[in-house]
């Protein structure tokens, strides 16, 4: 009896897609690693409240030695009571603004060596660009951008000798926001502080992968601290209309997405579903680790790139029927 072609061709496509998936752990670069956290020095900015805070009372809980940085020393001795209380490790605190890079250098040489850096500072003041004053703009940029800079700067040479040294893996994790991943109306200069730090990170991974410094790059989405609180208040009437219906996530659980992702060497860290669907469609050259992951940004780019599409048509959609209606009300209160 003639064996039946269809029969041969479901054969076949598991035989491919297996091939495939071996081609693609052949390829995938950097190799996953695993970065452990206990008995390390994890050093974590902005961490006097909100996800920084949070990431620090996680990574204490695992064990590690945790050194906190932000402006306020009022509010550190705060975030190290907290810290104390809930787990028992005394955290080192140190106040610099990380916009002064001396400074920034004398709080990471006083903390000693760094195992895991967190890179966790953030300022947001939503408005449009026509509207915005270019202080507020630089402001942005020289705290998100030009503040990790100068944090990878000053410990980047001890944290390669203390990888050699340990033979463990150390990491560099780098808070970026779904607004770096995709642009939304009103948060222009957000948006460029936080697109940068990719260019940033994905450069800088190639530079340190031989010394064992794995980089790490978090997407978190609108997350629930006193600073969305603020930007609430703030941000321009469409925006909250375009972006607000998210809702935002608890800061626990961002810091338990991100200190999974640390741990296990992922380049890119999503802290949702919405945020795993835009990474995979913004995946573009970044690094790679999984072959399980790296398949999924194959298979589903071409069809995430489409439902892209839609959401483009959805939020112009409603830009133009907010200012068709704005110019409405404006001739109409001038006409009164």
């Amino acid at each position: 009896m003639a064996t039946s072609p269809y029969y041969l061709l479901l054969l076949l496509i598991p035989i491919l897609l297996l091939s495939f998936l071996i081609l693609l752990y052949v390829i995938v670069r950097p190799r996953s690693a695993r970065i452990p956290i206990k008995g390390r020095h994890v050093f974590i900015t902005g961490g006097s409240s909100g996800i920084g805070l949070a990431l620090a009372h996680q990574a204490a809980a695992e064990g590690a030695r945790v050194s906190i940085l932000a402006r306020s020393s009022k509010r550190l001795e705060e975030a190290r009571d907290s810290i104390r209380l809930a787990t028992g490790v005394e955290a080192a605190v140190f106040s610099a603004d990380v916009r002064d890079a001396e400074a920034v250098a004398r709080a990471v040489n006083e903390a000693g060596p760094i195992d895991v850096l967190v890179c966790n500072q953030g300022v947001f003041t939503p408005l449009e660009l026509e509207k915005q004053d270019l202080k507020e703009v630089k402001f942005m940029i020289d705290v998100n951008l030009m503040g990790t800079f100068h944090l990878i700067k000053a410990a980047l040479p001890a944290m390669k000798v203390r990888a050699k040294d340990t033979g463990f893996p150390a990491s560099i994790a780098i808070m970026s926001s779904q607004a770096g991943q995709v642009g939304i109306y009103g948060y222009t200069a957000y948006s460029a502080s936080k697109f940068a730090l990719r260019g940033l990170s994905e450069a800088l991974q190639q530079e340190v992968i031989a010394d064992n410094i794995y980089v790490s790059l978090i997407f978190p989405p609108d997350t629930e601290t006193p600073g969305f609180a603020q930007e609430h208040e703030t941000r321009p009437e469409l925006t909250s209309i375009i972006a607000g219906s998210s809702g935002g996530i608890k800061a626990e659980d961002v810091a338990k997405a991100s200190l999974s992702g640390i741990k296990s060497g992922r380049f890119i860290i999503p802290c949702n579903l919405d945020g795993a669907l835009l990474a995979i469609a913004t995946s573009g050259l970044a690094p790679q680790s999984s072959c399980i992951t790296a398949f999924i940004e194959v298979a589903g780019a071409g069809f995430l790139r489409l439902a892209a599409l839609f959401y483009q048509w959805h939020w112009y959609s409603i830009i133009e029927k907010w200012h068709a209606e704005s110019s409405l009300r404006n001739r109409a209160s001038g006409r009164l």
